[in-house]
């Protein structure tokens, strides 16, 4: 199904009609740019490239500079592609705004999260420690334990659990409802969290 770019501005909560609070997450979602169509005649499968947000000249490549000024069009903080869309509804210089939305349907939303650094393996990956300070065992409370084997087959299996460079991945979380769609300001409401930092840009899906 389409979807559109969309930027994360932070959590709060809010009461449905029978009296619940429910967490939701507010983001500002379009409007988005038609930067380009994918059709089937030229690229085999048909798309939407849509442009969110804003980027200052300086900092934009000139060959992107240069596309965006051949069709008169603002330059765009982030550009992704969305399939599903109709094609031939659109053109180049449309604006998709939140409206393609409605209250209560189901998304699924993609982003980058947040960037933690070199995290232990307790906080990476929820180990419980090796126990108490028995035995001398004065500083080894949040330290994995055996990583190898015995003299076979002598060596640290690919793939295991350790300590290392923790988030800033993409994350994709499904099934999540539009609590409320309000088109004036461009914001929605989803139900629980999303990936990505306050501010950082993210990616809705149908």
């Amino acid at each position: 199904m389409p979807g559109l770019l969309g930027k994360k501005l932070g959590m709060t909560s809010v009461y449905t009609e029978d009296g619940k609070l429910v967490p939701v997450t507010v983001v500002e979602a379009g409007p988005c740019q038609v930067v380009n169509l994918r059709t089937k005649e030229k690229d085999g499968y048909e798309a939407v490239v849509l442009g969110f947000g804003s980027r200052k000249a300086k900092r934009t490549p000139k060959p992107v500079k240069a596309y965006f000024e051949k069709n008169k069009l603002e330059l765009a903080r982030k550009i992704k592609e969305f399939k599903n869309f109709d094609v031939s509804e659109l053109k180049i210089g449309d604006v998709v705004k939140v409206d393609i939305f409605a209250e209560g349907d189901k998304v699924k939303v993609s982003g980058i999260s947040k960037g933690k650094g070199f995290q232990g393996v307790m906080k990476r990956h929820g180990f419980g420690g090796v126990g108490g300070t028995t035995h001398g065992q004065g500083d080894r409370l949040r330290a994995p334990g055996s990583i190898g084997q015995s003299s076979y087959p002598s060596r640290v299996f690919k793939g295991t659990r350790m300590a290392g460079r923790t988030g800033g991945v993409r994350v994709t979380t499904k099934n999540l409802k539009v609590v409320k769609v309000i088109p004036e300001k461009n914001v929605m409401l989803i139900k629980g969290a999303v990936p990505g930092a306050v501010n950082s840009i993210i990616e809705i899906n149908k």
